[in-house]
């Protein structure tokens, strides 16, 4: 089934390198690939631009959209790959709702860092905000000049406190793609589950029972970013995947002052799935 896949771009080596991942990450598969940049400026900017300017540095974001469509399809990763660029004057989570409706996008795909690139910044204001706003697609996180790895080990931590159903099929489809295993991590003592953790438990085996996967336990020893990044390192995982819900580990993560070291700094792609449920 043909993929629609939206790439978010302020014209950085970040944005580029996380386009190439998404390139070969779906390599085998017929994808159309939207590059989206946003010209909108801040209204203080603005108030001492002219306007003949405003329309330069359109034609400028056009011409520079014009020439990643041309890089992508000179890059020939896949014949069944296509491109179309889209240039947008509403604000970024404006354009990227409106090209997630428009173009029926199943997941969008950007760096972690935009432009500053400062080294104490987890993910770039950009970052967080669409993972905060996205609500109907998976969005994946690409960390700055990542080199594409096979997704073979996919690490899913878990608390076992929801249901999972159908938030789990972009996990599931990359896992059929590319064959990987998923890691189930649960940061506590299996005997600590309760009976609701539990059931959840079980009905996760089941949903996952065509897919090669595995159960893991970490000891809780305080700060839950430390045990996923030992858990990232131990077992050499290539893509982590978590669900963003009310009160989630990626809900305390974004909500975070962006400009904070908060020791969770990913060092591999990050799928961020919306929770379907209230």
């Amino acid at each position: 089934m043909k993929k629609n896949i939206l790439l978010p771009t302020d014209f950085s080596d970040n944005a580029w390198s996380a386009a190439v991942y998404a390139f070969k990450l779906y390599a085998e598969e017929q994808c159309t690939f939207y590059f989206l940049h946003s010209s909108k400026m801040r209204v203080s900017t603005m108030s001492n631009i002219s306007n003949k300017l405003t329309l330069i540095m359109a034609e400028n974001a056009k011409k520079e959209l014009s020439e990643l469509k041309a890089m992508a399809e000179n890059a020939k990763v896949n014949a069944n790959h296509s491109f179309q660029i889209i240039l947008s004057t509403d604000d970024l989570e404006d354009a990227m709702e409106t090209a997630i409706q428009e173009h029926k996008i199943d997941l969008v795909v950007m760096g972690t860092k935009g432009t500053t690139k400062a080294k104490e910044i987890v993910f770039g204001s950009n970052t967080v905000t669409v993972i905060k706003r996205v609500k109907s697609c998976p969005v994946m996180a690409v960390p700055d000049e990542f080199d594409f790895v096979e997704p073979e080990q996919i690490a899913f931590p878990t608390d076992f406190n929801r249901f999972y159903g159908e938030e789990l099929d972009p996990l599931k489809r990359l896992s059929k793609l590319h064959n990987s295993k998923i890691r189930i991590v649960h940061i506590n003592k299996e005997d600590d589950l309760s009976d609701l953790q539990s059931y959840n438990l079980a009905m996760l085996k089941a949903y996952l029972e065509d897919y090669p996967h595995s159960f893991h336990w970490m000891p809780d020893y305080g700060k839950k970013e430390q045990a996923i990044k030992d858990f990232i390192d131990e077992l050499n995982i290539n893509l982590l995947v978590m669900i963003n819900y009310k009160h989630s580990f990626i809900e305390s993560i974004v909500k975070e002052p962006v400009i904070k070291k908060l020791g969770f700094h990913p060092t591999i792609p990050f799928l961020v799935i919306p929770s379907n449920q209230k």
